[in-house]
């Protein structure tokens, strides 16, 4: 009886063992230095492909700070005259689309919106809608193998599916040339002396076509055998050149490759110079900085590819963030890259493909050259778990905000990610600092801070598809002792969409302590958790501004174009005098000397309408007051 006691109590204790090894793995230390590799997030990785489908406020609510517009094969034959492309996986049918309309939108309902649209380089647009295949007629319009057939222009389908038409249509019947001039005029319809009026400033950036690597699959009605690397890059070039001189503040991305494949090869051509072989994305980038060095024009801002990695299992999945600067990560889909030193080399598989890509660009265009990367197009390629589907898009967002990437528009959209581009896009701050975890693979922290580094938050993700971990951050370089913090946390997100707005949404809000500049917690599965810290020895005093005396006054409040200030003090004095933004980014500041006998006047007339707070420092403190422009 005592035997079998024991044997049933030590099986209870290894089953307690096993139960809690599953719930709760090992400790996960992280230490923060807001010190170290402060880097400038851009705000345009919280960007999707967009068609505006919601409802205004809805996009406000959840963060959406820059969107792809034009339907990606669909840009390549756009005729912005007549407001009408060539639909190539549907017929090669015409059908309206007006770039117009998507343009003015943003810049009148959208101003924290960069619109991301694209030049035709493939050599031909829609030209009318009188020549389409009769779909409806041929089968109520239903989707089959087929739909790829060549039929416009009165070609003639072939019944037993397939890409291939029995008769091609004529393409003569549905497009016209469309030269480098015309598709770079659309610039001076947009924004020249009689066009629309748009501010260029919120259309800087724009793809040089879409997927061009890959025209003979996608656009066999135009180019049925794929032009050399060469030939495009002369077009390429001829394009990039008239653009800058119609816009010289224009970002151009290029060369919008397919997927990893495309990556490191043109079709199966290759690309020797000089003895030397060159991957295709290494030979773009080379062909432009010879061109750099002969003219002294950059002809590309972003090294823009697309993505749709391939995994195994879900945890591979989890582990996707790594393709793009992690040199020891054996990615499963690694294809294109066993081409990239001429031959075939099976044993190669770490792609790290934005690393290759910035010593490429050092290669070509020296030390500081300012051209950043982007994924304009992108997929999870996950199981349909929101959580994990969150978790995979968090740690995407968070490898790009530390390592400075320009944009990033999703494709692919699932449930999860609107809770997750919102979380982000509100609550990360403008810069990111140095953060390193002992269980990097599995629990990773992304911390970011404002430009004072008096506000920072540090978003930890749990990869960990079935156990919790506790965990312990070590903050350097930023004071936050004995203080309460507050967390959100996205975690078992159900499978119907949860985000309705900034109010209504899955966010779980809790506290945890701060003590000693430290902080532990337990994080669960399948989670991401923001923590959001504010510095105990903060000097501007923004966060805390209704707390403090009235030290200065300011006046008209609310003003539309001179902003008066008075001190209270008697002491003539200098002063520091700065104008933060509601997110705590600085906008301005001068140094200016107090007279006690005159108020001091701010020309605000360049603000737009809303909320802002000035900050007058002295030697011996910061005084900091709310004020409002209207307009």
């Amino acid at each position: 009886m005592n035997i079998q006691l024991s044997v049933n109590s030590l099986l209870f204790i290894l089953l307690c063992c096993v139960l809690f090894n599953t719930t709760q793995a090992q400790d996960v230390n992280i230490t923060v230095d807001a010190n170290s590799n402060k880097k400038k997030v851009s705000p345009y990785i919280y960007g999707r492909n967009e068609s505006f489908d919601n409802s205004d406020q809805f996009y406000k609510d959840a963060g959406l700070r820059f969107a792809r517009v034009g339907g990606g094969n669909n840009m390549s034959a756009y005729n912005w005259r007549k407001k009408i492309t060539v639909h190539p996986d549907w017929y090669n049918n015409v059908y309206g689309t007006d770039w117009d309309i998507y343009a003015q939108k943003i810049n009148t309902v959208f101003p924290n919106i960069q619109g991301m649209f694209a030049f035709q380089l493939l050599g031909r647009a829609a030209s009318n809608q009188n020549n389409n295949f009769n779909d409806w007629a041929y089968n109520h319009s239903q989707y089959w193998s087929g739909v790829g057939q060549n039929l416009a222009g009165g070609g003639t389908p072939n019944p037993s599916g397939g890409s291939k038409a029995l008769v091609d249509g004529n393409i003569d019947l549905f497009s016209v040339p469309w030269p480098a001039d015309s598709s770079v005029a659309i610039l001076n319809h947009w924004f020249g002396a009689n066009g629309l009026g748009l501010n260029k400033n919120q259309f800087a950036y724009w793809n040089m076509d879409n997927e061009v690597d890959v025209w003979n699959g996608t656009h066999d009605w135009a180019i049925p055998t794929l032009i050399s690397a060469s030939a495009f890059m002369d077009r390429y070039i001829e394009l990039a050149k008239k653009a800058k001189a119609l816009y010289p503040g224009i970002k151009l991305c290029g060369p919008v490759t397919t997927s990893e494949w495309q990556w490191y090869k043109w079709s199966n051509e290759s690309i020797y110079i000089n003895g030397r072989y060159y991957p295709w994305i290494e030979y773009f980038i080379k062909r432009l900085g010879d061109e750099y060095k002969a003219t002294g024009i950059k002809l590309v801002d972003v090294i823009d590819i697309h993505n749709y990695p391939y995994y195994n299992n879900d945890n591979e999945a989890l582990q996707g963030h790594r393709i793009y600067y992690d040199t020891t990560y054996v990615y499963p889909g690694a294809n294109g890259i066993k081409t990239s030193t001429g031959g075939w080399d099976a044993s190669l598989s770490k792609e790290y493909i934005f690393k290759r890509i910035n010593n490429w660009l050092n290669e070509e265009f020296g030390a500081n050259h300012g051209i950043t990367t982007g994924v304009s197009e992108w997929g999870t390629m996950t199981s349909s778990n929101p959580s994990l589907e969150s978790v995979v898009y968090a740690s995407h967002l968070g490898t790009f905000a530390n390592n400075g990437v320009e944009l990033f528009s999703p494709w692919n959209w699932s449930i999860g990610m609107w809770e997750t581009l919102h979380l982000f896009s509100r609550y990360a701050k403008g810069y990111s600092v140095s953060c390193t975890s002992s269980a990097e693979n599995t629990v990773s922290a992304y911390t970011t801070v404002n430009e004072n580094a008096d506000s920072m938050t540090v978003m930890i993700v749990n990869r960990d598809i079935s156990a919790a971990h506790k965990v312990t951050v070590n903050l350097n370089g930023f004071s936050a002792n004995n203080v309460n913090c507050t967390t959100l946390q996205l975690s078992s997100l159900p499978s119907t969409e949860t985000f309705k707005s900034h109010t209504d949404n899955a966010l779980k809000s809790s506290s945890i302590g701060v003590n000693s500049n430290s902080f532990s917690f337990t994080v669960p599965a399948l989670s991401t958790t923001a923590v959001l810290l504010k510095s105990t020895s903060s000097v501007t005093g923004i966060t805390d501004y209704k707390h403090q005396k009235d030290g200065i006054e300011i006046f008209p409040n609310p003003s539309r174009d001179i902003l008066k200030i008075r001190l209270n003090s008697s002491v003539a004095q200098p002063l520091e005098l700065a104008i933060f933004d509601q997110t705590g980014r600085k906008i301005r500041s001068s140094f200016v000397n107090y007279d006690v006998n005159t108020a001091l006047s701010i020309n605000v007339s360049a603000l737009s309408s809303g909320i802002y707070f000035l900050s007058v420092k002295n030697p011996h403190q910061t005084f900091t007051k709310e004020f409002s422009i209207v307009r």
